[in-house]
């Protein structure tokens, strides 16, 4: 579950990190290695609820940048953590490989020079391939390929699967997790001295309703708006432009599913629109590529959608607007050199800036967690291991996966498996009760952590059910139950009162 800070609740803790998007949930879980009180603060209802839940979800292979850049330092490490990682975490993973698909001639001298960037950076089983290996690799692929570049190290993954692991391990060691904290306002405050640093100075933090947290050290790894939170820090001055990706997702049943991850050959400014496997059956196409300066708009146009079309066609051809059952969108936190900002501040010694991180950062977000785990330790603060430090957690259980001897022994054990609540994607009771117990008390919250909602009638089947579980668990009147947290709440006030023992 998650803290609600208040006023009347204030939280004094070594380090604050502030966003609990895939960066932050993994310095968290770093973290949580160490004899540290640690809070992970998030402005919005649940973790995971910007970039992190509308990015590709795709584990890069290493060949996209050479290595002068951090990011691309940070990929290489990241991609070689996800195998323990899915072990340890059980989350959706697989490496399905990917291809880059050259249409024409001229094309193909970026594919060699795509190639040596992949071997300089020892990327995973790098080759070129022709057109017959290309078309052999993915079948689905258009008739027009001239040739290729396959990388069988990268792959596909659930983000926002990873992102509730990551914060449900950290939360299992140590870490505490605050929502719906909005930060506004912070002083520097004097920190004496103690058995994790030398005297110094640290901060309070205050939220936009009154709550405040103390910190030694803060980490900003607020995303879209890690600009804004490091003027109100005393950090540097840059400035975040939100680059807008829309996105389009396939029914899992249809016919234009590839193998791999199809790229096209990147440009200057983006890696491309794609078409992309993803590990839950579904297809993906997209994303665009827009600067833009409004740091809430996610909103999908009619536009876009023929322009992702065309551009999905000219990869897989058999691709049809039929199959397409929802469009999201999503803001990438672009500096103006394109690379990661992670650091000591220059201007404020009790902050870690972690700016930027748009593509590769869900790959490289382990490898973050890392890297800043060891700028906190040049910044003064003496680590110590934890001797109890639990890497592993429990599997939930999904019917959708279970075999029939499988289904029957969950449903021996907890009845709740037998009553389906989301028909499309067979989510259980169970899950939806898992999902809201762990604290997910929004639709988009119990979606996210356990698909309810995510097939094809986009829960115009499930969502009053699950409304009522919200209800039931959390003990959320129906009224304020909503999409995503504040301004979202699906209704807006009753015609009629409800009668005792009446559906809401």
């Amino acid at each position: 579950m998650y803290l609600q800070i208040d006023e009347h609740s204030p939280l004094s803790v070594d380090v604050a990190i502030i966003g609990a998007g895939v960066s932050g949930a993994a310095i968290a879980r770093e973290l949580s290695r160490y004899q540290l009180d640690v809070a992970l603060v998030e402005k919005a209802a649940d973790v995971c609820f910007g970039t992190s839940k509308a990015n590709s979800g795709i584990i890069h292979g290493g060949f996209h940048h050479n290595q002068k850049y951090l990011k691309t330092r940070l990929e290489i490490r990241g991609n070689l953590m996800f195998d323990r990682l899915q072990r340890e975490l059980d989350f959706p993973f697989e490496r399905c490989g990917i291809l880059v698909a050259a249409m024409q001639e001229d094309e193909l001298k970026h594919i060699e020079y795509l190639y040596q960037q992949g071997v300089d950076n020892h990327a995973i089983g790098i080759e070129m391939c022709s057109r017959d290996r290309m078309q052999e690799l993915e079948p689905k692929i258009h008739r027009d390929v001239v040739g290729g570049l396959h990388a069988p190290g990268g792959g596909i993954i659930e983000p926002y699967r990873f992102g509730f692991a990551m914060v449900e391990s950290a939360q299992k060691n140590g870490v505490q997790v605050a929502v719906d904290f909005e930060l506004v306002r912070a002083e520097q405050v004097a920190q004496p001295a103690g058995p994790l640093a030398d005297a110094g100075t640290g901060y309070r933090l205050y939220s936009h309703d009154g709550g405040q947290i103390t910190a030694r050290w803060v980490i900003n790894a607020a995303g879209v708006y890690a600009d804004e939170v490091s003027r109100i820090l005393g950090g540097e001055d840059f400035s975040i432009t939100p680059r807008k990706g829309e996105y389009f997702l396939l029914d899992r049943w249809t016919e234009s599913a590839p193998k791999r991850v199809l790229f096209p050959v990147p440009t200057r400014v983006s890696k491309g629109m794609l078409v992309i496997p993803t590990v839950e059956g579904t297809v993906l196409i997209g994303p665009t590529a827009d600067d833009i300066l409004d740091k809430e708009d996610t909103a999908t146009t009619a536009e876009k959608m023929e322009q992702i079309i065309d551009s999905a066609r000219r990869l897989v051809p058999s691709i049809s607007a039929g199959d397409i059952i929802t469009s999201f969108a999503g803001l990438r936190p672009a500096l103006p050199d394109g690379d990661f900002f992670i650091d000591i501040s220059s201007t404020a010694p009790s902050l870690i800036q972690v700016a930027g991180i748009q593509s590769p950062g869900l790959t490289a977000a382990p490898a973050i967690g890392e890297y800043v785990k060891d700028l906190l330790n040049k910044a003064g603060c003496r680590l110590t291991e934890k001797q109890n430090f639990d890497p592993y957690l429990e599997k939930t259980p999904r019917l959708r996966d279970a075999g029939t001897y499988a289904a029957e022994e969950l449903i021996k054990r907890d009845p709740a498996y037998c009553r389906v609540v989301c028909r499309c994607e067979t989510v259980s009771e169970a899950e939806v009760t898992a999902a809201i117990q762990a604290g997910h008390t929004t639709l988009d919250g119990v979606k996210f952590y356990s698909r309810a909602g995510m097939g094809r009638c986009q829960g115009g089947f499930c969502t009053h059910r699950i409304i009522q579980l919200i209800e039931q668990e959390a003990g959320i009147p129906y009224t304020r139950v909503s999409k995503q947290g504040r301004g979202s709440e699906v209704f807006v006030g009753e015609l009629t009162g409800r009668q005792e023992g009446s559906d809401a």
